[in-house]
């Protein structure tokens, strides 16, 4: 599946370079002291663009929206909050993912990518819907896949089409965090348990209601393991959009902020279709959800915040992203007194120079 994904995202090691972004890290360190956590950021950033100086333009957030036949059976939902009036509300600049974004400089843009209702044309709404919401999982497979590989090419077409070299994404969707949390207790062979459980102190009713559901739909799908129809079965578009996008992002060496299960989910997948992916992605949140502390376990990773909020729709990306934005700086802008330098190691340069540029990927013929 996807083989071009396989051979044009290629590890991002280089122990060259991140010798040299190091000792330059250390240079700095002997002037003001040592900052922290953003040094290995700007050494994975400057890993990412293969370059001792990095630098971000353009920078993308875009949020995909799509709805899952699971929600029939009484999934919870903030009152009156159905898929499309969040996206609408993200489109109009009333949640605060859409305010910080303008503040931040991020572009954000709405994919439907499966959305049950009707949305409004808009400048910033991409249209790409496969089908009015998926299936439910509990009664059969969510999408058939070939649903879930067109959703996946959608994804890479917008990768494709997007500017900049930065890519933040979330999801919205009613039913797409515990589509989520099927999709990796599948992948990752861990309880969906541990993805459901918000809070210690979660409601037992409503964790019980879940668990009957979810338990039913992995019962449903015993037999699927491969990654593309283990999406198939749980769901849902927006996840798959979220993984062709990343893959492109990828193989671009573009950076790739991960904020929310629904993303987590999607990486999951993305990373078995093309496992060096992975090195392209820090990871944000403004959720405090122990599945999602379980998810990022999965990754050997930890977040860039931890502020404690109850959103998980790009609102961690919009406020991660300024220590993204200082940790490149920190490499690229900072005055060292002295000529700025090459960009590069001169014994490496010659050998990285073949990689400085994006990857050619055509996303009409991915396979």
């Amino acid at each position: 599946m996807l083989p071009s994904a396989r051979s044009l995202i290629t590890p991002t090691s280089n122990a060259l370079l991140e010798r040299a972004l190091r000792d330059k890290l250390q240079r700095r360190a002997e002037t003001i002291g040592s900052l922290g956590e953003l040094e290995p950021l700007a050494v994975r950033i400057g890993l990412i663009q293969n370059t001792l100086k990095p630098r971000f333009h353009e920078p993308q957030l875009v949020l995909f929206a799509g709805d899952h036949g699971l929600a029939v059976e009484g999934l919870p939902a903030p009152p009156g909050q159905r898929t499309a009036e969040r996206a609408l509300q993200a489109l109009t600049g009333q949640l605060p993912v859409a305010v910080f974004a303008t503040i931040q400089g991020l572009t954000l843009s709405v994919v439907d990518g499966g959305v049950a209702d009707r949305l409004a044309p808009h400048e910033r709404l991409l249209m790409r819907k496969i089908a009015h919401g998926t299936r439910n999982a509990r009664v059969g497979p969510a999408m058939s896949v070939e649903q879930a590989q067109a959703a996946i090419r959608a994804g890479m077409e917008i990768g494709d089409s997007l500017p900049g070299n930065l890519l933040a994404c979330a999801g919205i969707a009613v039913g797409g965090h515990e589509s989520a949390a099927l999709v990796l207790s599948r992948l990752a062979g861990a309880p969906v348990r541990d993805f459901l459980v918000s809070q210690p102190d979660m409601d037992p009713n409503r964790l019980n209601h879940l668990l009957i559901l979810t338990q039913a739909a992995q019962a449903r799908h015993r037999e699927v393991i491969d990654p593309v129809e283990v999406l198939a079965a749980f769901g849902g578009f927006e996840i798959a959009m979220m993984v062709g996008v990343m893959l492109v992002a990828a193989s671009r060496r573009h950076l790739i902020m991960v904020d929310g299960l629904p993303a987590c989910a999607a990486l999951m997948v993305a990373s078995r279709i093309a496992a060096p992916v992975t090195d392209y992605c820090v990871f944000c949140r403004s959720h405090g959800h122990h599945g999602l502390d379980v998810a990022l376990e999965l990754f050997q990773t930890t977040a860039l915040l931890e502020l404690g909020m109850e959103s998980s729709d790009g609102t961690g990306a919009t406020l991660a992203w300024p220590l993204v934005r200082a940790a490149s700086a920190l490499l690229s802008e900072v005055a060292e007194g002295e000529d700025a330098g090459p960009s590069r190691p001169g014994s490496i340069d010659s050998q990285m120079a073949a990689h400085d540029t994006d990857a050619d990927w055509s996303p009409s013929n991915p396979a």
